[in-house]
């Protein structure tokens, strides 16, 4: 970890971002361009890079457990893309198709016990190789610890295997993911939409959703959706 200062363009700390992938759009609310706004509509211009991994040693417990697990875990090189550490959180980048696997590992191993798993969310970094991100939050109940797993797929091939089987509460979160980002978590028992209809087309949290809009007439005039409002010279 580092005590120096922020880079300013990516909110890392300096020298420690890896690959930038991407740049999000610059497009602001009403179709505003250039302007730095922070809406939720388009907002900053700001790359969306890959902190490469952390050199050891990480510092407090971080290196205890990486270590253990590590020992627990034969395949872990091959099995841990990276591991970072950054404002004082752990996070182990998982390939895809070991997620499951390193997740039964970080729950049973004595030197770990990462009993709970308290959430599972979605992410889009739009026009990078594997775009779709399913990040998992791990608590351990024994020694009062969190962990993050991070694991990544492409958007045409969207599979990630499911934990439910490791961790129940996963069921809805991974229902939610699925719902909003459409990753598809093989193995779910039950993998169906939990708060948009069942016959909603696509996944309204991907990037590239259309911020859409229900019509509202008022007076004989139509309201359209507020991207579609008016635009600034």
């Amino acid at each position: 970890m580092t005590d120096g200062p922020l880079d300013r363009a990516t909110g890392q700390p300096e020298g420690e971002v890896g690959i930038v992938r991407a740049h999000r759009a610059d497009r602001g609310m009403f179709g505003v361009h250039g302007s730095g706004d922070v809406s939720g509509y388009g907002g900053l211009r700001q790359p969306i890079a890959t902190l490469a991994s952390s050199p050891k040693p990480y510092g407090g417990w971080f290196d205890a457990a990486t270590d253990a697990l590590e020992r627990a875990y034969p395949d872990f090189g091959d099995a841990i893309l990276r591991v970072v550490v950054d404002r004082g959180e752990l996070t182990l980048h998982v390939r895809r198709e070991r997620v499951a696997e390193v997740a039964r590992l970080l729950r049973d191993d004595p030197d770990l016990r990462f009993e709970f798993c308290s959430s599972v969310s979605g992410v889009d970094y739009p026009d990078t190789p594997d775009r779709l991100h399913a990040v998992y939050h791990l608590l351990s109940m024994t020694y009062a610890r969190r962990i993050r797993l991070e694991a990544a797929c492409p958007v045409d091939d969207p599979h990630i295997p499911s934990v439910v089987a490791v961790y129940p509460t996963a069921d809805w979160h991974e229902r939610e993911t699925w719902d909003f980002f459409g990753i598809i978590f093989d193995g779910h028992p039950a993998l169906t939409r939990i708060e948009m209809p069942d016959d909603w087309v696509g996944h309204p949290q991907r990037k590239d959703y259309p911020l859409g809009g229900v019509p509202v007439e008022y007076k004989g005039a139509q309201i359209p959706p507020p991207d579609e409002r008016r635009s600034y010279a």
